[in-house]
């Protein structure tokens, strides 16, 4: 085949070449009538998975994120309900995913706000200026900004700042938010210096009411009682959001750090990175990484479990997936095998050519240990409990190590030398890098 363009002779061969081959013709049958998961499923890998785990945390129901993209504000809720749910001594309890999107949102609003004055001297076709226009008010997120919002203004139970339909199905609201803010956007640009706060200031109140409008007007105080699972009735009366959390969060947010594993030639390994205009707080620390190798973030996660503690992670949630099922497996899905190739690129190399990066956050509540060695894990999602066990699925090891990105974990559980690299000064990202890729 020549480098320039197809010619005749070149499609009758591929013609000739397809017709010849009676595996093609089988498989095109196939895939003419069936999904592609369901033709290159390795029905030997679904066999060999099962759902027990050495070491197991769950004894809960999941939660439901429904038609929204606020898969990091679950699972880092879901994480401190259940040390809260203890402490209320009931089986089952949520905290407010409503009330946490509420502020990232108005959050993120001015973070978009004050990065477009700060980049109003570039043209709006530069690179970082059309990153922030892109995604200036989606849902996702990641742990820092999990951390920061809660932290700032604190979290509330379900009951009492409950779900709307525009939370649980957040296409509309996110339009029209948008519209606001690409509108504030321009007049920011072309506005004097002297004039940027009241174009902010009202532009954040109109942000505010269009999100009161959706989701409801958060609490500043509520009246908190409950009766527990032995018909006990408490009280603990008026609280703020603020004191609701500081009483109910059995582990402290701030001393969970954010580890990586970025195999890229370009991020050394024990070294920190933060990625540029990448958050939701003004004023909160950066978002900043600590890159490590898979096999220390596995030893760390499965220590957490052992210990009986969930762990938050990131990952490239669709990638050789059977929801229905609810398995993750590296070779789930012979797919090199149905199109006759080999593809080639390792972790490293699907990152620099966009083929992964993160799109989804969960939480780890068991691992299969033998020998101290993960077989498995087992995943507490929040897509309700239609698929998989109940909700919960089943991740084989060798999933992990190609598509699990990041964890939250205790500093405790760090080596020296890795703590060592938390002060360092972080490398800029740029805006654009894959690892400053928000989970939905």
């Amino acid at each position: 085949m020549s480098t320039g363009s197809l010619t005749s002779a070149d499609l009758d061969r591929l013609r000739k070449e397809f017709a010849a081959d009676p595996t093609a013709k089988l498989l095109q049958n196939a895939l003419t009538a069936s999904e592609l998961k369901a033709v290159a499923l390795d029905h030997d890998v679904v066999m060999a998975t099962d759902t027990t785990m050495s070491h197991q945390l769950d004894d809960w129901k999941v939660t439901d994120q429904k038609k929204s993209g606020r898969c990091w504000l679950f699972a880092g809720l879901n994480l401190f309900r259940v040390g809260a749910a203890a402490k209320l001594h009931v089986k089952q309890f949520e905290f407010s995913q409503n009330h946490a999107m509420f502020f990232d949102k108005m959050e993120r609003a001015n973070y978009f706000l004050q990065a477009i004055i700060d980049t109003a001297d570039r043209p709006t076709d530069d690179r970082t200026v059309a990153t922030l226009l892109e995604d200036c008010m989606g849902d996702g997120g990641q742990w820092n900004m999990f951390v920061a919002v809660v932290k700032k203004h604190g979290v509330v139970p379900k009951s009492v700042m409950p779900e709307t339909i525009s939370s649980e199905g957040t296409g509309q609201m996110n339009a029209s938010l948008r519209r606001i803010l690409h509108s504030a956007a321009r007049v920011l640009r072309e506005a004097r210096a002297e004039t940027r706060p009241e174009v902010v200031e009202k532009t954040l109140t109109t942000v505010w009411r269009a999100l009161c409008l959706h989701l409801g007007t958060p609490p500043e105080r509520f009246f908190w009682q409950w009766t527990d699972q032995d018909q006990q009735f408490h009280r603990d009366g008026w609280l703020t959001p603020q004191e609701f959390q500081h009483r109910y969060f059995t582990i402290d947010a701030e001393d969970l750090v954010c580890l990586v594993n970025d195999p890229r030639p370009t991020s050394p390994y024990g070294r920190t990175y933060t990625v540029d205009l990448l958050g939701n707080v003004v004023g909160a620390p950066p978002v900043v990484y600590l890159n490590v190798e898979i096999a220390t973030m596995k030893k760390i996660a499965a220590n957490m479990i052992v210990d009986g503690t969930p762990v938050w992670f990131g990952c490239d949630v669709d990638q050789q997936m059977d929801r229905d099922r609810g398995i993750w497996d590296a070779r789930l899905h012979s797919l090199e095998e149905v199109y006759a190739t080999e593809f080639a690129l390792d972790k490293a190399a699907r990152l620099d050519y966009h083929q992964t990066l993160m799109t989804h956050a969960m939480l780890l509540t068991g691992v299969d240990l033998v020998d101290g060695t993960p077989r498995k894990w087992r995943v507490e999602n929040s897509w309700g409990e239609t698929h998989a066990d109940k909700g919960f699925y089943t991740m084989n090891d060798s999933w992990f190590d190609e598509y699990v990105f990041e964890i939250a974990a205790p500093r405790s559980l760090l080596p020296p030398d890795l703590l060592a690299a938390l002060d360092e000064r972080p490398t800029v990202l740029p805006a654009w890098d894959p690892m400053g890729a928000l989970a939905r």
